[in-house]
């Protein structure tokens, strides 16, 4: 039986703070003060008699209760919000797919699945949201998404989650056609003689890109920008004498078109699978399957791919 003090304020507050990691934010997006949204955090602490946040930091992290109740309470809303729908009419033909969709698989792999999707399912609504790994994944706990498709969770941020591998994916240092590096043999001490952007501390390639860069005894190198963004990173790139480490599948394009090259390197550290995340044991419409069909089909066709 449901305590009788709980209500739908609650679970909102309490899996938009989860999401956010921020009560000011959370606050923001409920459109309430912060002190409203602090008072409903602890009221539900005190309806579940345990702490749902450790406060210990500068940003607040569920704790391992938290992260139990954000998985049920995010499916239970979701479900109350489908009914919603149900019974307000239309959801037969207003059929709809959230996706989440990380960089490495937004230029071809999705939107190339997308196109094979729509020919099948015409009156469905593909709904896609793009972002860090780590809010993808939250909202797909809690029923906001019905799938992410990009690199593999990093261990830990994979809890009542499944994930199917579709292929692996190469990581590269990508150059402009006319850098100085192409046109000769390089040392590893050449890549600190020129601006160097790496993926952020959030980004799923960051710790294989680390890895890799200590290997070859560079350490920790400051760079000149921290970047997963295909917009922002092509245009520096073709203008500059930038080495980036992005995911093959982001700059496939580029690549393909001779905008960009390859610096080849030995990158036995470089790399990781790219698939789909789902919810683990939550009902799947048949659409929805039809979606992953049509990944699975367009995942094997980028060079840069290595064997799944």
């Amino acid at each position: 039986m449901l305590h009788p003090r709980l209500r739908l304020r609650h679970l909102d507050c309490f899996l938009e703070t989860a999401r956010l990691g921020s009560l000011s934010a959370a606050a923001d997006a409920l459109k309430i003060s912060q002190p409203a949204a602090s008072k409903t955090i602890h009221e539900l602490e005190d309806i579940l008699g345990t702490p749902l946040f450790d406060r210990s930091g500068r940003r607040l992290v569920v704790s391992p209760a938290g992260r139990l109740f954000q998985q049920s309470a995010g499916a239970a809303l979701g479900e109350l919000m489908r009914a919603q729908t149900l019974l307000q009419g239309g959801a037969a033909d207003n059929r709809k797919i959230a996706a989440g969709v990380l960089p490495t698989a937004a230029t071809e792999l999705f939107p190339d699945a997308a196109e094979a999707f729509r020919k099948r399912h015409p009156a469905c609504t593909l709904r896609v949201t793009t972002g860090p790994n780590w809010l993808l994944l939250s909202q797909l706990r809690e029923g906001a998404l019905d799938i992410v498709v990009g690199r593999m969770p990093p261990s830990g941020a994979g809890e009542g989650l499944s994930f199917r591998q579709l292929y692996w994916e190469r990581v590269v240092p990508v150059i402009r056609p006319g850098h100085p590096l192409r046109a000769r043999a390089w040392e590893p001490d050449d890549f600190l003689r020129f601006p160097l952007m790496l993926p952020p501390s959030g980004a799923v390639i960051h710790a294989s890109v680390r890895a890799f860069l200590q290997s070859l005894g560079l350490g920790m190198p400051v760079p000149a920008y921290e970047n997963v963004s295909h917009a922002f990173g092509r245009r520096v790139v073709e203008t500059s004498d930038t080495i980036w480490f992005i995911s093959g599948g982001v700059v496939a394009r580029e690549l393909a078109a001779g905008t960009l090259t390859v610096l080849p390197v030995r990158n036995e550290l470089l790399g990781g699978p790219v698939g789909i995340s789902l919810k683990e044991n939550a009902t799947r419409a048949p659409e929805l399957d039809t979606l992953i069909d049509a990944l699975a089909s367009v995942a094997t066709r980028d060079p840069l791919r290595g064997p799944s």
